[in-house]
């Protein structure tokens, strides 16, 4: 019988058997005896025979005698002091010994646990691992920055491909295409993270793509030449072009530098809308279009997978039947997908964070800056700080373009867009949801407070301190010719570049100083009173000096303290329908 049956059979637990060995300060099994046991010594560690030897005392072992117990024999199990002795077949009490073996058993939990975490961990990690392995990457070199950073505002450009990749896509027409920019909207995130402006660029916008240099399978670089005078979409797909491509153009056309892409075709459409159990989209009359065959009733329909990219596609339902009533169409749907995306039903939801986190990955192709899942994942998280009502949608203000007899393309609309452009580029709000930026301190903004002289009154030489080639002479030509400051001269290069556009003055030119700023849209800061010059004449003038700031003559340096009024707009929060 085992020691654990011969303990049950003496009526005694067996977790009450294990003493503590006073020669080995270790626990060990004791069994009671239910018969006198012959006096035999217990061997020793080192003392195989148990016969006789030194004990850890440094006296020695004798047998004893019949009926005596053995000196070293292990004591019975112990009681508590207080403990009275238990009568004869009556179980003991618990013991110390007892909580060792719970403290065995709480390491063997904690150890399983510890198990757990691990193996949960590990799976987390291939996980992540195999979502990464989904994401497509692009290296774009100088056109995009290298990792990602929570502290600053950001810029991501957003590109919609018109490649009918995929399954069930070869259908839509145009089955060749090489991929252009179908739909692109530049996101800039505020530094504060408390809104977002998505800024939609026509695809049929009439721009020069500049040169561009591409990084190709085998690790060398192809530069393509670029065309002047081209539709926006031709920036990517055209002659090879990369997403790189179509960021330098939006930096050339719009002056905002994108930091990173996200590039999708039109699985993304119909993957993600599927992952999140469709969105909703309104609108305003039924629709039953058989160019997208988009089919609609009136009023709030939830689309999905096929039935969403048709949504998007239709240019014949809304609007002119143009391109840019599909972008309003377009930014209600994104809209829509963002409400959709950070709803509790879909964030409490397992699988469909799950689901979406499959979408995501395998519909985009990012730049390398952004590839790594983790690095995704801090992109997504700090655009989850932005509230959808904070998510402003517009577009770059156009016109038909006055070259052509059937509208096709279009054209800046100046001075609006540069306008707009400079609101977001100065990471000012399209929404009134915050405090602007703070007012210059007191004793700069009084430089601008006092008289005016007239224009003509002012006498000005101008400089070029790191401004285009040619800025100078621009901005003598506009000042005299359609501003009236006739007592202007352009002066060449400065002695050293400026990083910012400089106004220096004498004290008594004050009044110059101020008219110079109001006309040419110059900060506070700019004003730098001390001295002036002496001109050809003899006589003083203040110096201007264009720094790398410079923008254009005409082109006001203050950072707008809020946005353009004559914009078109929309929110992320706010269901908008379709008309």
């Amino acid at each position: 019988m085992d020691a654990q049956g011969r303990g049950r059979a003496n009526n005694m637990d067996p977790a009450d058997q294990w003493v503590r060995n006073p020669n080995t300060g270790e626990y060990e099994l004791r069994l009671s005896p239910s018969a006198p046991q012959s006096a035999v010594p217990r061997p020793r560690r080192g003392n195989p025979t148990g016969a006789s030897g030194a004990d850890g005392q440094g006296g020695t072992r004798t047998a004893p005698g019949p009926g005596t117990p053995a000196p070293d024999t292990l004591p019975g199990p112990r009681r508590r002091r207080s403990e009275p002795e238990p009568p004869p077949g009556r179980r003991r009490g618990r013991t110390k010994p007892r909580k060792g073996k719970a403290k065995k058993i709480l390491l063997w939990t904690g150890g399983s646990m510890a198990f757990v975490l691990i193996a949960v961990t590990g799976a987390g990690y291939l996980y992540l691992q195999h979502l990464e392995g989904n994401v497509t990457t692009t290296d774009v070199g100088s056109a995009g920055k290298q990792g990602f950073s929570k502290d600053e505002a950001f810029n991501l450009l957003i590109i919609g491909t018109d490649k009918r990749t995929g399954k069930g896509n070869t259908g839509y027409g145009d089955s060749g295409s090489v991929g252009h920019a179908d739909t692109n909207i530049l996101l800039h995130v505020s530094k504060d993270r408390t809104n977002a402006t998505a800024l939609s660029i026509p695809r049929d916008l009439i721009v020069n793509v500049p040169d561009c240099p591409t990084k190709q399978p085998d690790g060398s670089t192809k530069d393509i030449p670029g065309t002047d005078n081209v539709r926006f979409n031709t920036s990517l797909g055209q002659d090879g072009r990369d997403p790189g491509c179509t960021m330098r153009t939006v930096k050339a056309v719009t002056g905002i530098a994108p930091d990173h892409f996200m590039m999708a075709d039109f699985n993304a459409v119909k993957t993600l809308t599927s992952a999140v159990g469709g969105v909703d989209v309104c609108v305003g009359k039924p629709v039953d279009d058989k160019e997208s065959h988009l089919k609609l009733p009136k009023g709030v329909s939830k689309v999905e997978g096929e039935q969403a990219l048709a949504f998007v596609r239709t240019r014949h339902s809304f609007g002119n039947q143009g391109d840019l009533d599909r972008i309003k169409v377009q930014q209600q749907f994104l809209g829509a997908l963002a409400r959709k995306m950070t709803s509790s039903d879909t964030l409490t939801d397992p699988g469909k964070l799950l689901d979406l986190a499959e979408a995501a990955t395998k519909a985009l192709t990012v730049d390398t800056g952004i590839g790594k899942v983790s690095t995704l994942k801090d992109v997504a998280l700090e655009l989850k700080k932005v509230p959808p009502k904070n998510i402003a949608f517009t577009t770059v203000p156009v016109m038909d373009n006055p070259a052509e007899k059937v509208r096709a393309t279009v054209v800046l609309q100046q001075p609006a867009a540069q306008q707009l452009f400079q609101t977001i580029n100065s990471d000012v709000s399209l929404t009134a949801v915050k405090q602007q930026k703070k007012k210059e301190s007191a004793a700069v903004a009084a430089r601008l407070k006092g008289s005016r002289s007239a224009a003509s009154d002012v006498r000005v030489d101008i400089y070029n301190g790191g401004a285009p080639a040619g800025s100078a002479q621009q901005t003598l030509s506009w000042l005299q010719n359609q501003e009236g400051v006739l007592k202007s001269a352009q002066r060449g290069n400065a002695p050293a570049p400026l990083a910012k556009t400089s106004l220096e003055y004498a004290p008594d030119q004050a009044d110059q100083a101020r008219k110079l700023a109001d006309l040419m849209g110059l900060p506070a800061s700019a004003m730098k009173p001390g001295k002036s010059e002496t001109n050809d004449q003899g006589l003083p003038a203040i110096v201007l000096t264009l720094g790398r700031d410079f923008k254009g003559a005409g082109v006001p340096l203050t950072a707008p303290s809020k946005a353009p009024s004559d914009i078109q707009k929309a929110t992320a929060d706010k269901q908008v329908c379709s008309t």
